[in-house]
Parts: structure tokens; sequence; C-alpha cells
């Protein structure tokens, strides 16, 4: 393989976010005490790749010797991935000090989870989407476990990286075996030759195990159990990031190894897609109703979140994986919105997660609650936010594409949702605060949510901002 300057150039975001990590990398190992400069320098590599992304999105190609897919749809990702980073980075800088985890490299940690999520995003061959998952996984692991004095970060921490890895297992074996029966691990080539390849009985099973690895990485049913005690555990700002970045890194790959092409050839496949998908749905919603911590509220609402989005991965159709591209989009607008609001008020014990704990917020911080009404207006699909629209327009390709019971599914699991969404609304604005709760609003931290909550307005008002960019991707 020869490669050039070319190529570095064409991958642009991916290579101003890795550079970015680098620099920020050198300067905590040369000088003490760099954390607030590491910060802007982070939000300034990834406002530079945001930008850079906008650019290229109306270009497509490929860049080292056809390994990385350039423009388009990866661009389109890279926006997302930047985003959620940016937010997440504007929410951490308050947080981290207020927990006494001030470290530099967190940050270079988070870049270089971004980089791996471009390169998922971005692969033409399994070998690039497993480098990527990698480079994602890996600083996951540690970002969830930075707070090292906490209990619960370290039990995070290490139940993230067990079941991690034992996912890993299971996709790497399944590229194999994707190799050893097709005879190359190039993405085009596997799809445009899957009437063949969808016969061999060794290629089927290659499917089956990337399908329960990337099951996994989406924190879909039946793989699911991490997800509560991984978000609880880990630093509030991280738990939003990977929870709207990790999962948008691994729907952009489930939508590149499982195209239309694939899922309206193989109905095997289809069918356990749609069968997780439902699970998710039900799952996910049933057992966020029990909840009174609201961390693990929104870590089950998450595997609910990954059924309605696989519903426009089953529908296998444009419609479907439009309605994908924006369901992401949306959602990481409202969750770090929601998990911000969080890192805000929670105290350095970790006091202020409950739900009672936000009786009555409305009197005292008649902003911060609003801020929450409003993502959990858009989570739990109400209109005009961005989230009634991403859950339309996924149902909307599995109906056209003839699976309306699951549809169906989702709108009703949608209406159980709004129960406990609704549920923290209700408290913040028609319930008696017991305790005053005492927040330090940071304006970083503030710019974040206000940045999150006009995205959700835009992004509701005017969706076909969105649908008229994905919908030259299929």
């Amino acid at each position: 393989m020869i490669f050039s300057f070319q190529d570095v150039v064409a991958s642009g975001p991916l290579t101003i976010i890795s550079v970015t990590a680098l620099l920020v990398l050198i300067i905590e190992s040369l000088h003490d005490r760099t954390e607030d400069l590491n910060c802007w320098l982070s939000i300034a590599g990834l406002l530079a790749a945001t930008v850079v992304a906008l650019g290229s999105v109306g270009t497509s190609g490929v860049a080292y010797a056809g390994m990385l897919r350039t423009g388009g749809y990866t661009s389109f990702f890279s926006i997302v991935f930047c985003l959620a980073g940016l937010l997440s980075v504007m929410l951490s800088r308050s947080y981290i000090v207020k927990e006494g985890i001030e470290h530099g490299e967190y940050y270079s940690l988070l870049l270089l989870s971004i980089a791996g999520m471009m390169l998922m995003a971005g692969a033409a061959d399994l070998i690039t989407f497993f480098l990527g998952l990698e480079l994602m996984s890996i600083p996951f692991y540690v970002m969830a476990g930075v707070a090292r004095r906490r209990v619960t970060s370290n039990e995070a921490a290490l139940k993230y990286f067990l079941l991690g890895a034992f996912a890993t297992g299971f996709l790497l074996y399944g590229i194999a075996l994707l190799y050893g029966s097709t005879g190359t691990t190039d993405l085009s080539i596997i799809v445009a030759g899957i009437a063949i390849y969808s016969t061999n009985t060794l290629f089927i099973v290659g499917l089956g195990l990337l399908i329960v690895g990337l099951v996994f990485k989406v924190a879909a049913v039946p793989f699911h159990m991490w997800v509560p005690d991984v978000y609880e555990g880990s630093p509030t700002p991280v738990s939003g990031f990977m929870s709207t970045g990790g999962k948008a890194a691994a729907f952009s790959a489930v939508l590149l190894i499982f195209p239309p092409a694939i899922i309206n050839t193989m109905d095997s496949v289809r069918d356990v897609l749609a069968l997780i998908a439902a699970l998710s749905m039900i799952v996910g919603n049933v057992l966020a109703i029990s909840q009174s911590n609201i961390k693990r509220m929104l870590a089950y609402s998450s595997i609910a979140h990954a059924g309605y989005i696989l519903t426009g991965i089953v529908a296998g159709n444009s419609a479907g994986s439009n309605g994908v591209l924006f369901y992401l989009m949306a959602y990481a607008m409202m969750n770090i919105g929601a998990f911000g609001v969080l890192s805000i008020c929670e105290t350095r014990e970790g006091g202020n997660l409950l739900f009672d704990d936000y009786a009555g917020l409305s009197k005292k911080q008649p902003v911060i609650a609003l801020l929450m009404a409003l993502f959990m207006f858009s989570l739990s699909g109400i209109p005009p936010f961005a989230g009634f629209f991403g859950k339309y327009y996924v149902f909307a390709g599995a109906i056209e594409n003839g699976y309306t019971w699951l549809a169906i599914i989702g709108v009703l699991m949608s209406a159980v949702s709004a129960y406990y969404y609704l549920r923290l609304v209700v408290l913040m604005y028609f319930k008696e605060q017991v305790a005053s709760m005492l927040v330090v609003v940071p304006k970083l931290g503030m710019a974040a949510l206000v940045l999150s909550a006009l995205a959700l307005l835009f992004f509701g008002l005017y969706p076909s901002s969105i649908v008229s960019i994905t919908s030259h991707f299929f």
C-alpha cells in the first residue's frame, strides 16, 4: 500500500482530531496544570474538524488504498461525533474539577475515542472497522474508571472492559469467518456478492457472530445488562458521551455491514434484527419505569432507543436508513443534554441523582428545569422536538417495507416511555421541594445545554435540513 499526503487531506476531520489528541497528550506530559489549555485546545480541534466535515459532506471518495471512505456518509457521522464530543468537553470542564479528577489525559482519551468512531463510520474494510472499534473502546474503558476514588466507577470500568473484550472476541471471530468464506474483507465486494455468499453456512455463522458483537456495542437486548451499571458508575459526562457518540458509531458500522442490500436478501438476518429491536423496545421501557435513579433510567431508555433505531435498519430502505441518521443526530443532542443537567446538579458524593431530588426544582433553578423538561419531551417523542421526527422516520420506513407490527410496538412503547420521562417533569414543576438543591451553574456547561436545546428545536422545526443531506447517501 502506498499512502500519500492526499490521503491525509482527504480524511481531514480524522487527521485534525488525531493531531489534536496527540498535542493534548504532549502538552500534558510536558507541563503540570494544563487542564484549561487542553480543554480549549480540544474545543478548538473539535470545531475545526466539524467545519472541515461540513465542507466535505457533499463529496465522496476513498483514501489509504481504498480502506477508508471520505466525504458524504463519513463526514455526516464525523459531524455527529464532533458535536457530541464538543458538548461533552464543555460539560466536563466543571464536572472533573468538582469531582477532583482533573487530569489532562481525560481530553486526549475523549479525542482518541472520537478518532476511533470516525474510522468506524468511514470503514470500507472490516479491518478498518475493527481498528476503529478498538480505538474507540479502549479510551471508553479508561474514561469509565477515571474517577478512581469511587468504587462504582472502578466497577463500571471493570465490567465494561471484561464484557467489551468478550464481545470483541465474537466480532473478530466473525470477521475471520467472513474472510474465510469470501476471501476478502472489503465491504463493497462482500455486499456486491451477497446473493452468492448468502447460501454459504460459514458466511451466515460469521454474520451471526458480527451481530452478537454489534448488538453489545449498540446496547440492545439480549446483550444489554452491562449498560445500567456502567452508565451509573461512570462520570456523568462520560456516560452521556458513551450513550450517544458510542451508540452512533456502532450504528454507523451496522449500516455499513448490514446495508439494505443484505437486509433485503437475507430474511434470517432481518428477522433476527427485528426480534432484537422489538425486545429492546419492550425490555428497555418496562425496566426504566421502576428506576428511582435518573442515570439508571436513562441507561434503560438507551436500550429502548437502540430498539427504535434498529427498526430503521430492519426497514431495509432509504426511508429507514435516513431515519436512522436523523435519529442519531437528535439522540446525541437530547441525551447529552439530559446527562449534562445531571452533571451540573450532581454533588461530589454522587448525590442529586434520584427522581425525588428534583422535586420543585423549577422554583429554585427555573432555567435548568426548563432545559431538562425540553430534553425529556424530546426523548419521549413529543412534537415539535427532533425526537418526534426521529421516531416518525424510522417507523415510517418500517411500515413502508411491511414491518407494521414492529412500528406498532415502537409507538406503544413510546407511550410507555412518556410515563417515566414526564414523571421527572411533574416532579420539577408540581411537587414541593423537600430539601433545597444548591447548584452552581458553570457558564461553559450552560452554553452546552442551551446549544443542545436550540439544536433540538431547530431540527424539530426543520427536519428536512438533515434529511435533504442524508438522502444522497442511500
